[in-house]
């Protein structure tokens, strides 16, 4: 068996890996960004049996019109991923749930946290590749579930050694709610959890239409919540009203984009940085050629993580869970993985090929 990283290892780039086993090739992510247009190099890699999609974000989904480069071959996502796409490309996916073979290949996939319907993938077996995608156990509203053994395990590294709690994040954001406070989030992830957390803490909070939209659709599909997630999120479309480009700034405003490149963010985030009316937080990645990373350095912004990706300590659960003989940690950057192989004490994989 053998697992290429064709993109994501070594930076924070666009996922896409390629699983060969027993003449079969299958591709495992084909994103875009997150940083301007990044797009995974498929100089060489022919013809593919399968594009199989973690969840639906764009540095996982974003490079799909370059299926045809790839034989046009069936693609397979989470059906919450499906429900959710706008892209035509990713509405004709076949559902991952129920699966259990991929080509003639064994697969078996969980929850994996992070965002709605996202899952982790094993193909062929105990004795081949688990792919975490993105991943978070720390998640109060994505059902996550641990993977099970593999001989090689491709893994979400994006934080590196960091390991700060969620909790303790969520009480640094609380801090800040004395003034009128603009989270931009992707509607697709952690924007609806920090909604649910300020609701609980007894703060307004305002959703664009973006976020209630996902609301409404993940309200329909309890098997991808927790237990009573589907009510949750019905009152907390119940318990918030709708935010605008024109709304006043007022409470906790949750809105898409995630780096206020666009949409209600988009128009909102530099109406109160003029007015000087509230505070912008941002709690991801801040993307390159966004106005996010400069209002930050600036000053007119501030940075705090909301945890999505797996901390040092989850890092540690995975491997116990997995046992993998083989590691490999995406999405960071090669002074991150060393740091994250000396606090592991073991070996990781730095190269963009595993064999087994």
């Amino acid at each position: 068996m053998k697992l290429t990283a064709l993109s994501g290892l070594g930076c924070k780039g666009p996922a896409c890996f390629l699983f060969e086993t027993a003449g079969r090739r299958i591709l495992l992510d084909l994103g875009r960004g997150p940083d301007g247009d990044a797009l995974p190099d498929l100089t060489g890699v022919s013809a593919v049996d399968a594009i199989v999609i973690s969840h639906g974000h764009v540095d996982h989904t974003g490079g799909l019109h370059l299926a045809a480069l790839l034989g046009d071959p069936p693609i397979y996502a989470p059906e919450p991923t499906i429900a959710l796409s706008p892209d035509p490309t990713l509405q004709a996916a076949h559902p991952l749930e129920g699966c259990s073979e991929i080509a003639g290949v064994p697969l078996a996939s969980g929850p994996g946290g992070h965002a709605p319907g996202a899952r982790w993938l094993r193909l062929g077996g105990e004795g081949g590749v688990l792919y975490t995608g993105d991943m978070s156990r720390e998640s109060s509203l994505y059902r996550w579930a641990p993977p099970p053994p593999a001989a090689a395990l491709v893994f979400d590294a994006s934080y590196g050694t960091a390991d700060e709690p969620l909790a303790d994040q969520i009480a640094a954001l609380m801090a800040l709610t004395d003034r009128p406070l603009l989270l931009p989030a992707p509607a697709g992830g952690r924007g609806l959890e920090m909604a649910i957390a300020m609701r609980a803490a007894g703060h307004s909070v305002s959703l664009c239409p973006s976020h209630r939209q996902v609301a409404q659709v993940m309200a329909m599909r309890p098997d991808a919540l927790p237990p009573g997630g589907d009510a949750r999120l019905r009152l907390l479309l119940g318990e918030t009203t709708e935010l605008t480009a024109d709304s006043p700034a007022r409470g906790v405003m949750i809105a898409a984009g995630p780096n206020a490149e666009r949409g209600v963010a988009g128009a909102l985030a530099p109406r109160l940085i003029a007015q000087g009316t509230g505070r912008i937080v941002f709690t991801g990645h801040l993307a390159q050629g966004t106005p996010a990373a400069g209002w930050v350095e600036q000053g007119q912004a501030r940075f705090l993580r909301w945890n999505v990706h797996p901390t040092l300590s989850e890092i540690r659960f995975l491997l116990e869970t997995v046992r993998p003989r083989q590691a490999l940690p995406v999405f960071c950057k090669p002074p991150a993985i060393a740091a994250l192989a000396i606090a592991l004490d073991r070996p990781l994989t730095t190269t963009p090929e595993m064999c087994w």
